[in-house]
């Protein structure tokens, strides 16, 4: 018998023990996946997930086996391509049946830590967005407060020196420009109160965001965690919304408005025409300043009001082996481990199959005496004689003196043999039928492959 034949016939039941163990650990697996996936009483769940997982372990071992029992042994290259075709379709199914199973339940936990991890980053972002916008109007306050300075400081000009009229005093003039700057400070003063209460909520909502990061990064089961952290989800959302709602850039494009709009020119109280008409004079100049003011806070004020609102998005609780397939590439190695445990006999009847082929390839070029025994060759004459009998003749039996043991009356024996050996020789040789030719071969080629 050939090395190949011996090493063949020696791991023929390791190859058997390991599907076995490989359809047992999948079918483990399998059950951990699936009792993910299960709703209902406890005992209904773990009775449900037993069965699946025994019949997926079943499965995969009869379809592995059969494979291992019948495709090493076929020849020809049409039937081979037929058997893998169907190997690859049983590969598929079992990747579809239980392999996406196997990863949920090796990296279901990682994948559910993922999502939340994720799911944080983008609350983190959201939350500063919504501050940014909420103390954008904080960019107006410099200019407001400008603004207020300068119509104070013309109001004083006016009073000390007569700056604008000509004429100091408390008159018409200082009083609207007193008033102008008045408005302006309380818009300021606006400003700054919303900018403080955003920072408040921005504050909150930092605390969410950190009792969140607590909950990705706690050990312990991932379901109450992720439950705890939807919750969390839920009151950053409620901080966020709160934000925006209290946002000051409606307010100012309002106060614009007023300016603008609202602007009542007081009536001249000069104690001459000419004081009163200068007084005129400069109350029209302050409203074209007020017009202009006006014009520039509101176009600020659009610029922020007519940004992107910010939308938290709701977090979505994932189970482990949705999860696992949401973020397939970041747990490649899980899910390699997950298919090799299920699709590593292919590898070992694609091995089987090469050498089956060389074993064969080698028996059939090589001679059947070379692997031929004493036994063999005693057992192939005596088919030889039965052949012979049925044709209703005496086969020589020459190598018969050869194979057996020597004795005393060997020589008589070889005396006894030679008339009939020479008697054989000098008869004329006669073909044999067809049939019995046939049954021959046969039984030296099934002798010689045993």
């Amino acid at each position: 018998m050939s090395p190949l034949r011996e090493g063949l016939d020696k791991v023929e039941l390791t190859t058997r023990v390991t599907f076995a163990v490989l359809a047992l650990a999948s079918g483990v697996y399998t059950y951990l996946g699936v009792r993910e996936l299960l709703d209902g009483p406890p005992t209904i769940v773990f009775f449900a997930a037993i069965i699946y997982s025994a019949a997926v372990s079943v499965g995969i071992y009869a379809f592995w086996t059969v494979l291992m029992r019948f495709a090493p042994h076929v020849r020809t290259a049409a039937s081979r391509a037929a058997i893998f075709g169907a190997m690859a379709l049983g590969s598929v199914m079992i990747v579809a049946m239980s392999s996406w199973l196997n990863a949920a339940a090796l990296a279901g936990s990682a994948a559910l830590e993922k999502h939340l991890a994720t799911a944080l980053e983008g609350y983190v972002q959201d939350l500063g967005a919504a501050h940014q916008a909420a103390i954008a109007a904080q960019s107006l306050r410099p200019d407001i407060e400008i603004a207020a300075a300068r119509f104070d400081s013309l109001a004083a000009d006016e009073r000390d020196r007569g700056a604008l009229t000509g004429t100091n005093g408390s008159g018409t003039v200082v009083q609207l420009l007193t008033q102008m700057s008045a408005q302006m400070n309380r818009l300021a003063a606006s400003i700054g109160g919303s900018v403080e209460q955003a920072d408040a909520l921005y504050a909150r909502g930092s605390e969410h965001v950190a009792r969140m990061r607590e909950l990705v990064s706690a050990s312990g089961p991932i379901g109450p965690r992720s439950d705890a952290f939807a919750a969390e989800s839920l009151a950053l959302a409620g901080v966020v919304t709160e934000m925006q709602q209290n946002s000051v850039a409606p307010a100012v494009r309002r106060a614009a408005d007023d300016l603008s709009l609202g602007f009542i020119a007081p009536i001249a109280d000069g104690f001459s025409v000419d004081l009163i008409a200068r007084q005129t004079e400069v109350v029209g100049n302050v409203q074209e300043a007020v017009a202009a003011q006006s014009a520039a806070l509101a176009a600020a004020a659009d610029q922020l009001i007519t940004g992107e609102p910010v939308v938290l998005e709701r977090y979505e609780p994932l189970s482990a082996v949705q999860a696992v397939i949401v973020y397939a590439r970041d747990f490649l190695p899980s899910w390699a481990g997950a298919i090799s445990i299920d699709l590593m006999p292919a590898v070992i009847i694609i091995v089987l199959t090469v050498v089956y082929g060389i074993a064969y390839r080698n028996a059939r070029d090589e001679p059947a005496a070379r692997n031929m025994s004493a036994a063999d060759l005693m057992t192939a004459m005596s088919l030889l004689r039965e052949v012979e009998a049925i044709r209703g003749t005496r086969a020589p039996e020459p190598v018969v003196a050869a194979v057996e043991p020597a004795s005393a009356d060997a020589d008589d024996e070889t005396e006894r043999l030679r008339p009939r050996q020479t008697e054989a020789e000098d008869s004329p040789a006669r073909e044999p039928p067809a049939r019995e030719a046939k049954i021959a071969e046969f039984h030296l080629g099934r002798r010689s492959d045993a």
